[in-house]
């Protein structure tokens, strides 16, 4: 994932999801830890629904095309 998307879903989960920062940094560095996918790990650790999800994954696809 370049850079611009990955700034956007930060962007996204900040503004429209309402996740925090400090839960966004842990999941970032959980997600470098762990060598999962942002998106992936912010949903099995509960903070994302899994409607959340698909809206996330839907903006991430827009935003590639």
């Amino acid at each position: 994932m370049n850079n611009f998307l990955y700034k956007e879903m930060i962007i996204y989960l900040f503004n429209e999801v309402g996740l925090e920062e400090s839960s966004i940094e842990l999941a970032l560095k959980l997600s470098i830890k762990n060598k999962t996918p942002l998106p992936i790990l912010l949903w099995s650790y509960g903070m994302l629904t899994i409607e959340e999800l698909d809206k996330l994954y839907s903006f991430l696809f827009q935003k590639m095309e």
